[in-house]
């Protein structure tokens, strides 16, 4: 019970935590175009004749000046889902598992078990909660982001070709890169408190700038000098993953969702019938990014807190 309340916890933080980014694009417009939208003092353009995702999220709302997105909107829908459906599965807990409460087990089980084999017993109790939030998250937003009607329902114009979406009501969570960026900064806080926690700060440094290995002489100075670079290079790309993390999962949403529509337009008259093999494809690139940004965190957090076995002193002659 104690891993599903940080569970729980982290999923209802999690949306908020992109109101930060948000904020930042807001405050600063060099910032928003770097996060793949515009700034404020941009002209605005001219409605594209044909619909396809917009790269920023759209505001729908503003109630006491505080900004509401299409993406904002569906990212609590996902944190609500997931917290009322944990909720009525443990209200009344069997002996006998059954129904919902079957599935939550089923999941919460499989999980611990996977991550176990990957990082061990001692990482997985302490972050479980972590890695089991972020694959649940994501795997419901994904998905929750391919029901007819997000992206394709809003407010719009009339055009030769017909009704076009300019400002969508619902927009995938995970196809706004601010969702992602907040995920992968959480994860990058985590990450620091957990490695300084496991290793301290001395075991860090070492981590990530001592030799590795026995050597003597000149060869000692030579790997001394070669891994304090590899160790600048290491900084330089642990810098680097929330960027990476966040635009990785961006990326492939905002892809997906984009070829769902480009599909459903190809060939007028059947816009619903061919998008029905990619719907597919896009359940499988759902799970498979769920396991990626999941596995990708669980790893980078397994090797910096991993221990340096010590290796047995000989008993004396």
């Amino acid at each position: 019970m104690a891993r599903l309340f940080w569970i729980l916890i982290l999923v209802l933080l999690m949306p908020w935590a992109s109101i930060a980014a948000l904020t930042l694009c807001e405050n600063h417009p060099v910032a928003a175009l770097a996060l793949g939208g515009t700034s404020q003092q941009a002209e605005p353009s001219a409605p594209p004749e044909s619909h396809v995702l917009p790269a920023k999220a759209v505001q729908i709302a503003s109630p006491l000046g505080f900004r509401i997105t299409n993406s904002m909107l569906v990212s609590w829908i996902v944190a609500i889902g997931i917290v009322v459906f944990a909720q009525r599965a443990t209200k009344k807990m069997n002996q006998v598992p059954s129904g919902a409460q079957n599935l939550l087990e089923w999941l919460v089980e499989g999980l611990y078990r996977f991550l176990s084999g990957i990082i061990g017993p001692h990482l997985t109790e302490r972050t479980f909660w972590f890695f089991a939030t972020i694959f649940l998250f994501v795997l419901s937003a994904n998905w929750i982001g391919l029901v007819p009607g997000v992206g394709t329902i809003g407010w719009g114009t009339h055009t030769a070709h017909g009704f076009v979406v300019q400002q969508p009501l619902l927009r995938g969570a995970n196809a706004d890169v601010n969702m992602t960026l907040a995920m992968a900064l959480i994860f990058f806080a985590c990450w620091i408190w957990w490695a300084l926690s496991e290793v301290g700060v001395k075991g860090f440094v070492k981590e990530l700038f001592a030799p590795k290995g026995e050597s003597e002489g000149a060869l000692r100075i030579l790997l001394v000098v070669v891994f304090f670079a590899a160790g600048c290079l290491e900084v330089i790309s642990i810098l680097f993953r929330p960027i990476s993390l966040s635009f990785r999962l961006y990326g492939n949403i905002f892809a997906g969702e984009n070829l769902l529509e480009a599909m459903s337009r190809l060939v007028p008259g059947f816009g619903w019938l061919m998008p029905i093999p990619f719907y597919f494809l896009e359940l499988i690139m759902g799970l498979v990014q769920a396991l990626v940004f999941m596995l990708l965190t669980a790893v980078f957090t397994m090797l910096i807190c991993q221990h340096e076995e010590e290796k047995p002193v000989a008993a004396p002659a």
